[in-house]
């Protein structure tokens, strides 16, 4: 792995430093990603690993980082392969393995730009099943688990029809994407970050056939070995989410292992928890997590 930061001008306060860069050296076999990081001014008393939603990146949550970074809290997030600036087909994976040796990176990254720092993984959405699956297949390099609104199952109802097609284009057409039909006025209550959402060229309005089948599979396993989650688990999730299903997220909460572990969930919030009106709250209550247990 090979790093070539580049530090970033921007308007962020005086106290949070923040760095972009690559990681290109994967023996030539995986596509090249971009990561996005921020410092608080001062060592830091912990450092999280950020695992963005599909079809987003990790710089849309420049303004947690920076939030956290106020509180003394590193953090580096990761654009997974066919999304924001790294490489690959937008949206397309071969497997639900190439998200994880992607995940992956975050420790090194973690360790080269934070060193001695408890470490935390944070996955919102689909990062959420990232992070949780990443989570039961490697658990030591965690201090805790932080998720927001996972992607443990579908909350909008697909015809089975249209399921079965599919299953069909994954085998198929893997490289099919439809339009997904979900639009910012679906992830926040808030207008000024929806329309943001739905002007960002780094976002995109599709959904991938092998990608769905592949996210679909890796649910039921998250769910069924949900008992190897031993680490501190926080989840935040919204009673009026269209995108991920909050049964299936108490499902998973109940049969983690984690002797620590709390279950936020929010009357009347959308699925972008951390962009909704009340984002800074969930932040500090996130960070004030972290902290405790630093």
């Amino acid at each position: 792995m090979a790093a070539h930061p580049q530090t970033s001008a921007g308007s962020a306060p005086r106290r949070v430093r923040h760095e972009e860069g690559s990681l290109s050296s994967r023996g030539g076999e995986a596509p090249a990603l971009h990561y996005y990081a921020t410092f608080p001014e001062a060592a830091p008393k912990a450092v999280v690993g950020l695992i963005h939603g599909y079809a987003e990146y990790g710089a849309r949550y420049a303004h947690v980082a920076d939030f956290w970074a106020d509180r003394g809290i590193a953090s580096v997030a990761i654009d997974l392969r066919g999304h924001g600036r790294s490489e690959g087909r937008r949206g397309f994976c071969v497997h639900f393995g190439d998200y994880l040796d992607d995940a992956s990176q975050l420790e090194g990254l973690l360790q080269q730009r934070a060193p001695g720092a408890p470490a935390f993984l944070f996955g919102h959405s689909f990062g959420g099943l990232v992070a949780a699956s990443l989570a039961i297949a490697k658990p030591t390099p965690w201090r805790g688990l932080l998720l927001t609104a996972p992607y443990l199952g579908l909350a909008l109802k697909v015809p089975t029809l249209k399921r079965l097609a599919g299953v069909v284009a994954s085998r198929l057409l893997p490289t099919l994407s439809l339009p997904s039909g979900i639009h910012g006025a679906d992830l926040t209550r808030d207008a000024v970050r929806a329309r943001a959402h739905d002007e960002d060229p780094l976002v995109f309005g599709t959904a991938n056939a092998r990608w769905f089948t592949e996210a679909q599979s890796a649910q039921s396993r998250a769910i069924a070995n949900a008992r190897s989650v031993t680490a501190p688990l926080s989840i935040v999730m919204g009673t009026h989410d269209r995108v991920a299903d909050l049964s299936s997220v108490r499902v998973f909460f109940g049969a983690a292992a984690s002797k620590d572990k709390n279950l936020d969930v929010r009357d009347g919030f959308f699925h972008e928890i951390l962009n909704e009106p009340e984002w800074r709250g969930v932040a500090e209550g996130l960070a004030g997590w972290m902290l405790a247990r630093s």
